[in-house]
């Protein structure tokens, strides 16, 4: 127990972890560190504790391969572990050392061993988190004994069954990279071996390891919560809104001009035409007024026949855009109305021309 603890004391160590653990992924590491075996004592023959081999400190290693459930991990183990002979003690001559306490022996014991672990972890999962656990396998148990310098009066190998019990802590160092520190023991019972005298040599393999580790996860890192939702508040009643009042009616008038001796409506024309279309539907079914004029650069007569082409030119216009026909009235006014004076033979563009307008007394 000396032993052991100089070495819990020689290994003891704090971590400190930036990042999260994972769950629910596969992950893989690697240990190493140190060990003691305890002694084994050794039935030789049918002479029970016969023998008594003690080790100097020796090192343990592994490798896992694992999956981590969250609270539960499972992982598979490969290990080896070995510790030089310290001394030998026997009270039996059958062995090459003869009996008596023998501190120049040589040799060592080695265990590799298979096992299938399984682990609990406590403890926050953004922090250092513990973890214990046990294991169960086979063990080849390997052993060497002899004086120094001289052939070894054992040298043998055993396969047996093999159980641990594990304990530790571990932190993340990155996002994916744990540090481990563990506990191992390790126990093989029923170990039988036979020296070159073919006396049988039987005992149980006991060690103590404390190893340091790093493990790779698999897993994505865990996302951070999203943020809060702020509460939406209900919207208020709806307000009831008088629906706007018609536009008032626009009675004009809209003036349209013609080219001299001509009753076609020009596009310009056309234009205005279709605002005064626009202006009509807020009028409701008012008459419509259409005042037929020309210049004075014809005769009289002829002047009072053109202003009617016109007028009947509009007429046609606004009764083909939904105004009805019989709403429309029409009169031709010929030279006897200008709009700008002249002398008579002149022409005058604004002088030829239709006005429209709408409601009672259009066109007086």
């Amino acid at each position: 127990m000396r032993k052991l603890a100089v070495v819990l004391a020689l290994a003891s160590t704090a971590l400190a972890s930036p990042a999260l653990a994972r769950d629910n992924s596969w992950y893989v590491g690697v240990e190493g560190g140190a060990m003691i075996v305890e002694d084994i004592d050794y039935d030789i023959g049918a002479v029970r504790n016969a023998g008594s081999v003690d080790h100097d400190y020796g090192f343990d290693v592994d490798g896992v391969v694992g999956y981590d459930f969250g609270a539960i991990r499972i992982e598979t183990e490969v290990g080896y572990r070995r510790a030089t002979v310290d001394s030998f003690r026997s009270t039996t001559a059958t062995t090459g050392f003869g009996t008596g306490q023998f501190d120049y022996a040589g040799g060592s014991t080695s265990a590799l061993s298979f096992m299938l672990n399984g682990l609990l972890d406590f403890g926050e999962d953004d922090g250092i988190q513990g973890f214990v656990g046990g294991g169960v396998g086979v063990a080849r148990v390997k052993a060497n004994y002899g004086l120094r310098r001289s052939a070894d009066f054992l040298d043998d190998s055993d396969t047996v069954f093999a159980w641990q019990g594990l304990a530790g802590i571990r932190a993340p160092l990155t996002d994916r990279v744990d540090a481990t520190l563990k506990y191992r023991f390790f126990n093989a019972d029923d170990v039988k071996l036979f020296d070159v005298g073919n006396n049988s040599f039987n005992g149980r393999y006991r060690s103590h390891s404390i190893l340091g580790g790093l493990t790779y996860n698999f897993g994505e890192p865990t996302p951070p919560p999203p943020p809060p939702v702020a509460e939406t508040p209900p919207p208020p009643p709806p307000v009831e809104v008088a629906p706007p009042p018609p536009p008032p009616c626009s009675p004009g008038p809209f003036i349209v001009f013609f080219e001299w001796d001509k009753s076609d409506v020009t596009p310009e024309a056309a234009s205005i035409l279709d605002n005064a279309v626009t202006q009509y539907q807020s009028c409701g079914n008012a008459q419509v007024m259409l005042a037929g004029h020309a210049d004075r650069s014809g005769a009289a007569t002829y002047n009072v026949g053109l202003s009617q082409r016109r007028a009947d030119a509009v007429k046609s216009y606004l009764s083909g855009r939904s105004i009805p026909a019989g709403s429309i009235t029409t009169e031709a006014f010929g030279e006897s109305r200008p709009r700008v004076e002249t002398a008579d033979g002149v022409r005058e563009v604004q002088n030829r021309r239709v006005e429209v307008t709408y409601g009672p007394g259009s066109g007086q």
